[in-house]
């Protein structure tokens, strides 16, 4: 039923601190004149007897005030959770994952991230990174501070260093890895089974997923996959 509450029902429990303020709202000094009892005045406007404005029972009135205040707290949240929230981000990679940050954390979405570039040492390599895991095992704040750069690692999803010739592929909580394949690497998402083809020349990185290059000066190359997840009902 809370569903179908009036817009105007939000401005109400907003603008007034207790259910007494609302009635005192509608009641005029020519009532308080007439019926000398604040009391009765603001029975007679919850009857709906006096007032011009919405007649809105105390249940109704406390119910609607406690599920502003639960959308309040919500809101406020979900700002301290993301790492990207007020940031002034001006590297295109960096917008892109804090558009993506929300989606990843909630589940909506799970992205991988190719990243092409060269480490501390100066070496060249390059990987697929799990960004909804890495979300939930690491500070985010560094990266959008940027204070840190995001690369990946032997740990993440896939990782090659092009002058070791090190290589090495991890599932996560998201992602399971298909190497042995003759199309190439493919990720298969463990919630609804559909597998990411991260070929850059295949037509499509497959169902209910999309592939962004994103230009920035920060990588030699960066490449985000974007998957939907399918929830069964």
């Amino acid at each position: 039923m809370e569903e179908e509450v009036p817009s105007g029902g939000d401005n109400i429990v907003t603008e007034f601190n207790t259910y007494e303020d609302f009635l005192d709202s509608q009641i005029t000094s020519l009532d308080l004149y007439y019926l000398e009892d604040e009391e009765l005045a603001r029975q007679l406007v919850e009857l709906g007897y006096r007032g011009s404005g919405e007649v809105l029972k105390r249940e109704e009135f406390e119910a609607r005030k406690a599920a502003a205040e639960a959308s309040r707290l919500s809101k406020r949240s979900q700002q301290k959770t993301l790492a990207s929230s007020g940031k002034e981000l001006k590297d295109p990679f960096l917008k892109a994952l804090a558009n993506r940050e929300e989606a990843n954390r909630s589940g909506k979405m799970t992205s991988i991230i190719f990243i092409r570039d060269r480490n501390a040492r100066s070496q060249e390599i390059s990987g697929y990174i799990d960004f909804a895991h890495r979300l939930k095992t690491e500070d985010f704040e560094p990266y959008f501070n940027g204070k840190k750069r995001l690369l990946p690692r032997p740990s993440d999803l896939s990782f090659y260093n092009w002058e070791t010739q090190t290589s090495t592929s991890n599932p996560t909580p998201n992602y399971q890895v298909i190497a042995e394949n003759a199309s190439g690497l493919l990720f298969k998402n463990k919630r609804d089974r559909k597998i990411i083809n991260v070929d850059p020349k295949a037509p499509t990185p497959g169902d209910n997923s999309t592939r962004t290059i994103v230009e920035t000066p920060r990588y030699i190359q960066a490449v985000i996959y974007d998957h939907i997840t399918r929830r069964k009902t």
